[in-house]
């Protein structure tokens, strides 16, 4: 990445700017008002959500639970329903919820419903479908951006461990996105990770699911990459935000940096010769601030290609995410869309 110019986009330390950066680079502001995933990636792909989504500092309403409970068959434990972190929540009711059985509901500084169950108590497809349920009352009563199903598994305090079976149910877009647009017009959309979920399955072809880790995602990229895909291939990492973004492991991030670094040149070998890589985010993490939210900041923009004409290329501060939707489009269809950086490319 450094190769990329990602060194010339803020100070790193060990990451020197370069003046002969492959291909090009650049960063770019967020026009939605929030920093998750839903709107990050919806706006990436030219659905623009001014508006954030509805949080729940001091949990769901009563009438929601209750209703969630009675479909569910099963009771939400008094102490949970209100915005925790992740990991920690399961040393503090985890134990309960192994003698009772009943479900460990929260929320985050995110617009999301999560339900946390283990594995040997509730049964993945009862999970699922009480996800399934919950979208709906939360559309009835306290609207969200996602419900996302947490399982885990594990014996007591300091050994529970949530599993790579967690599933995100989304709110549709309110719009058609990029996705949307390119499938109509006959292209290939086939999202890895759990992009395919974040927008709530419209406009995609092809979904592969990944159940482990970063390198599970990385291969399944490459799997596509060497099918033959005639369109795009959006994939999520989702372990830089998840396992540590949100708990400030900077170490553990950092490997994951270099993982996916050192998996870039394979990445960059099956590219046939009209393909486009980009490098980006869909919102911060940094794992060296304080709290365990989302931070708001820049996102990088790293763009490779074999057949760009031109190297060292840096496209600036873009004012919306949505300027990578509109070059994807531009790039595929051959339009020229307001915000795409294409022509910069030099194709």
């Amino acid at each position: 990445m450094q190769k990329m110019g990602l060194g010339n986009l803020t100070d790193i330390k060990g990451c020197p700017p370069t003046d002969s950066a492959m291909g090009a680079f650049g960063k770019s502001e967020e026009v939605a008002h929030g920093k998750d995933t839903t709107t990050g990636h919806w706006e990436m792909m030219q659905c623009v959500v001014k508006a954030g989504f509805a949080l729940y500092p001091n949990g769901f309403p009563k009438e929601a639970i209750k209703e969630f409970e009675e479909r569910t068959g099963r009771k939400v434990m008094v102490e949970s329903n209100l915005p925790a972190s992740g990991t920690t929540i399961l040393d503090e009711l985890g134990e309960k919820h192994l003698k009772t059985g009943e479900w460990i509901v929260y929320t985050s500084a995110d617009s999301v419903f999560q339900l946390a169950a283990h594995e040997e108590i509730v049964p993945i497809p009862e999970l699922y479908n009480a996800c399934k349920i919950a979208l709906d009352v939360c559309n009835k009563y306290c609207p969200v951006a996602r419900v996302i199903a947490r399982p885990f598994i594990g014996t007591g305090v300091g050994k529970f461990e949530r599993t790579p079976r967690r599933h995100d149910y989304s709110v549709e877009p309110p719009e058609k996105t990029t996705f949307d647009k390119l499938k109509e017009l006959g292209f290939d959309t086939v999202g890895v990770g759990k992009t395919y979920d974040i927008f709530a399955c419209k406009g995609f072809t092809k979904d592969y699911k990944t159940n482990k880790n970063n390198e599970d995602g990385i291969l399944k990229t490459i799997q596509a990459i060497k099918e033959d895909t005639k369109g795009i291939i959006f994939t999520n990492l989702v372990d830089f935000d998840m396992v540590f973004g949100h708990r400030r492991d900077w170490k553990g991030y950092g490997a994951a940096l270099e993982q996916f670094d050192a998996y870039l040149p394979q990445i960059i070998q099956n590219l046939k010769e009209k393909e486009i890589l980009i490098v980006t985010a869909d919102h911060g993490c940094d794992p060296t601030y304080r709290g365990t939210d989302h931070t708001r900041e820049h996102i990088p923009i790293l763009v490779f290609g074999k057949c760009m004409k031109h190297n060292n290329v840096n496209i600036g501060t873009r004012k919306s995410f949505a300027d990578i939707g509109a070059t994807v489009m531009d790039l595929l269809t051959g339009s020229e869309s307001e915000g795409s950086f294409a022509k910069e490319l030099g194709l």
